[in-house]
C-alpha cells in the first residue's frame, strides 16, 4: 500500500449495522471476510482512500444490559426505530470489554482477510481506540483495579451517576466528559498511574498491527490539564506530567510506520493535539459556523495557518451528529458540503450521507429503518465525489479567495465562499479549480479577483463547471481585476475546472 495522500477521503461505516443489512440482502450470515467484492469495489470506485469500520471490538454482557435498561437511551431507540426490540440493542461500541474483533463479526482473522481485500482495491482500514475508559466488565477492572480512578462511599452516595461498585467491592469512576454525567457502562482510566499508561499503550500497539489508521475517541480527555482539572486529588499521589499521546504515538510509529492518527477533539484543543502527534483532528468549528450560517466566521476560520488547516478533519455529519439533511436542510446541506469538502484536510463521509438519509441511529442499535434514497442529494454527491477524485484536491495548493461586491450597494457577496486549488507542479494548460458556493437561500452576486501570476492579461481562459456542465470563456485582464463575475442562485455551487484556452 502506498503512503497516505496529503488530503485523504475516508468513508465511515457502522460495522454491526452494515453487516446485518448485507446479511439480509444476500440471504446468508456474513462476517467481515465474507463481504461481497462488489460492496468493496463500490466504495473504492467513489474515490475513497480508506474505510473507517466503526464498532468492531467486543461489547460484553454488562454494557449490553445497561444499554437495554437505560431509560434515556430507550427514548433515542424509539425515536430512530419505533419498532425496536431488546434484540436490536447490542450495547455501545465505545464501552469496550476487550479489544478483540467481535466473534459475531468473524473475529481477528476475518478482519485481517477483509483488510487484505480492501488493500487490493486501494483502500486502507481505520479502527477505533478508546483511550479515556474501558467497559465496566473489562478484564482490567477485575485484574488491575489500580488502573482506574477510585471513588469513595461518599462519592457513590452523592454521585451514583458518576461512580459504581465493582463485584470485588472497589468503587471506581465512570468515564466522563467534564460537561456531562458519566457514561454508566464505562470505567475511567487513571493516566497518573504508569502501569495503566503502559497497558493502554500496549492495547494501542496491538490495534495498530491490525489496521492502517486509528481514530482516537475523545482524545482531548486524556490531555494532562483536562485530567487534572476533572479528577484532581482522585489521581492518587502522582500527577500527569506528560501527555499520553506524546509518549504513545512515537512508540507506535516506530513499530508501525505510516499509521495515520485521527483525534476526535473539541474545546479548541485541536492545534494542541496536532502538536502532540495527531495527523488530523476533528474540525467542529467549521461545522458549527456553517450550522449557524456564520458566513464571516466560516471565512475567518479558513484563514487559519496552513499547517493547522492541513491537519483538520472536515465533516457535515458522523455517527455522533444528526444527519446533514436534518441539521442543515436538504438544499443547504449540499452547499455546506461544498464549503466543507473543498477545503484542505481529511474529508470524512458517513454511511448514508451520500443517499441523503435523515435518521440518526444510536450506536447501541444493530438495526436501522429503511430509508429511500434522496435522488437529488445522491446525484449531488455523485458529482462532488467525481470532482474530488482529481489529484489536485489531494496534493495541490489551496487558496481562500476574496469575494468582492459586484457594485455599490450590493452586499449579497457576503454569503459567497470561493476557493482555488492549483497543482503543485506545472500541468500545462490545466490551471486548477475555482470553487464558488452560495451559502444562503437568496440569489447572490460577486467579483472574485484571481491571482495575476496565473491569469495574465494577454491570455484567455475556459471555466468548465463540472457541476452543471456549462462552459464560460473569460479574458485574463478581467479575471485579475475586477475579477471573475459570478451570479449564483440559492445554495448553488460552481465547480470550475480552469484551463488556458
Amino acid at each position: 500500500m502506498q503512503k497516505w495522500p496529503k488530503y485523504p477521503l475516508v468513508y465511515e461505516i457502522n460495522t454491526r449495522v452494515w453487516l446485518a443489512e448485507l446479511s439480509a440482502r444476500y440471504g446468508r450470515k456474513l462476517t467481515l471476510d465474507l463481504v461481497p467484492d462488489s460492496e468493496i469495489e463500490s466504495i473504492a470506485s467513489k474515490g475513497f482512500h480508506a474505510v473507517w469500520l466503526m464498532g468492531v471490538w467486543t461489547t460484553g454482557d454488562e454494557p449490553l444490559a445497561i444499554a437495554r435498561e437505560h431509560t434515556g437511551l430507550q427514548q433515542e431507540y424509539r425515536k430512530a426505530l419505533p419498532d425496536f426490540t431488546p434484540a436490536d440493542v447490542i450495547g455501545s461500541p465505545y464501552a469496550i470489554t476487550t479489544y478483540q474483533v467481535s466473534a459475531a463479526l468473524g473475529g481477528r482473522a476475518a478482519l485481517a482477510r477483509l483488510r487484505q481485500r480492501l488493500a487490493t482495491n486501494g483502500l486502507r482500514l481505520i479502527l477505533d481506540f478508546v483511550s479515556n475508559h474501558t467497559s465496566r466488565d473489562h478484564h482490567f477492572v477485575i485484574e488491575h483495579p489500580e488502573y482506574y480512578v477510585y471513588g469513595t462511599e461518599e462519592d457513590l452516595a452523592r454521585e451514583p451517576q458518576n461512580f459504581f461498585r465493582t463485584a470485588s467491592g472497589h468503587i471506581l469512576a465512570h468515564g466522563r466528559d467534564p460537561y456531562f454525567p458519566g457514561w454508566t457502562d464505562t470505567a475511567q482510566i487513571n493516566y497518573a498511574q504508569p502501569s495503566a499508561r503502559e497497558a493502554m499503550k500496549q492495547k494501542l500497539l496491538d490495534i495498530c498491527s491490525q489496521c492502517d489508521g486509528i481514530r482516537c475517541d475523545m482524545a482531548m480527555l486524556i490531555v494532562p490539564e483536562v485530567i487534572e482539572k476533572l479528577w484532581g486529588h482522585r489521581l492518587g499521589s502522582s500527577s500527569v506530567k506528560e501527555s499520553f499521546w506524546k509518549e504513545a504515538l512515537p512508540a507506535v510509529l516506530q513499530r508501525h510506520p505510516g499509521t495515520l492518527f485521527i483525534a476526535e477533539s473539541y474545546w479548541n484543543m485541536e492545534w494542541q493535539l496536532q502538536q502532540q502527534g495527531f495527523h488530523f483532528t476533528y474540525d467542529k468549528t467549521l461545522y458549527d459556523r456553517l450550522k449557524k450560517k456564520d458566513y464571516g466566521g466560516v471565512r475567518a476560520h479558513l484563514q487559519g495557518a496552513g499547517a493547522y488547516q492541513d491537519s483538520c478533519l472536515r465533516f457535515v455529519e458522523n455517527h455522533d451528529e444528526e444527519r446533514a439533511v436534518t441539521t442543515f436542510g436538504a438544499a443547504y446541506s449540499r452547499s455546506a458540503a461544498v464549503a466543507t469538502f473543498f477545503t484542505p484536510g481529511l474529508r470524512l463521509f458517513h454511511e448514508g450521507q451520500l443517499e441523503g438519509h435523515r435518521i440518526k441511529i444510536p450506536v447501541q442499535l444493530a438495526r436501522r429503518p429503511h430509508e429511500n434514497e434522496d435522488v437529488e442529494t445522491a446525484h449531488f454527491y455523485e458529482k462532488l465525489l467525481g470532482v474530488l477524485q482529481d489529484p489536485v484536491f489531494h496534493s495541490g495548493q489551496f487558496t481562500l479567495l476574496n469575494v468582492n461586491s459586484p457594485g455599490w450597494g450590493d452586499a449579497s457577496n457576503a454569503s459567497l465562499l470561493a476557493m482555488q486549488w492549483t497543482p503543485d507542479r506545472d500541468a500545462g494548460k490545466f490551471i486548477g479549480y475555482v470553487i464558488v458556493v452560495n451559502l444562503s437561500g437568496m440569489r447572490a452576486y460577486g467579483r472574485i479577483p484571481l491571482p495575476a501570476e496565473k491569469f495574465r492579461n494577454k491570455e484567455s481562459f475556459v471555466f468548465l463547471d463540472r457541476y452543471d456542465g456549462k462552459r464560460y470563456d473569460r479574458a485574463g485582464d478581467e479575471l485579475a481585476w475586477p475579477g471573475l463575475y459570478v451570479a449564483l442562485e440559492a445554495y448553488q455551487p460552481h465547480l470550475f475546472e480552469v484551463m488556458r484556452a
